[in-house]
């Protein structure tokens, strides 16, 4: 018998990495392609999407503008009232002048007022009722009369309208910061320029001075 030959192993195929890596490479997905009247739809919706959301920021912007201008108008009103019904409360004489010289202020900024705003569409003897509501002062009237009856009326209202004016001053600044009405900012400016320092003659007084 012939001794038995080894069996002999097929030869192995050689694997090129390369080919391996590219096999398990994830396929990569098609680019869908939007073509024709379908690409002209998707463009207009875009576009129909965009002109959406511009309308929406500009009617919030609007609004809050518009808001602003009815709370600087309410405002006015309501320190013309109160600089009027506490004019007989007023013991100091140097803070009664004071006082009348505010109340020219407002009376004078009151009417000015009234064109500007109505540039906006914004009528100042029918204001947002809630905005009224808000501004109506009474919160410091009610402090006002706490301070009358005892006997300390007059440092309570200088401080008192000391920041109401403030507040004013606060709120002018703001609309004119973010108006591009010429007529309203020219208002603001002159407004501010004659309202500062009224409000700081207020946050000055002491009547242990006089």
């Amino acid at each position: 018998m012939y001794p038995q030959q080894p069996l002999q192993q097929p030869p192995q195929q050689q694997t090129n990495p390369i080919d391996y890596l590219n096999s398990i490479a994830p396929t990569p997905k098609k680019k869908i392609e939007i073509k024709g009247p379908m690409k002209l739809i998707v463009g207009a919706g875009g576009a129909l999407l965009l002109v959406i959301i511009i309308s929406i920021l500009v009617s919030i912007f609007s609004q809050s503008d518009t808001t602003q201008l009815e709370q600087l108008a309410a405002r006015l009103q309501a320190t013309a009232t109160i600089a009027s019904t506490a004019q007989n409360n007023i013991q100091d004489s140097n803070l009664q002048s004071l006082n009348v010289t505010l109340q020219l202020y407002l009376t004078n900024t009151n009417r000015t007022i009234v064109s500007p705003l109505a540039e906006q569409n914004i009528d100042t003897t029918n204001l947002d009722p809630k905005i009224i509501a808000e501004e109506n002062g009474s919160a410091m009237s009610a402090k006002l009369e706490d301070a009358r009856l005892n006997a300390v009326f007059d440092n309570s209202y200088a401080d008192n309208m000391s920041y109401q004016l403030s507040t004013i001053i606060n709120l002018m600044q703001q609309i004119y910061n973010t108006s591009s009405n010429k007529d309203l900012k020219s208002f603001l400016s002159t407004s501010y320029t004659n309202l500062t320092p009224i409000q700081k003659q207020f946050a000055n007084f002491n009547s242990t001075d006089s």
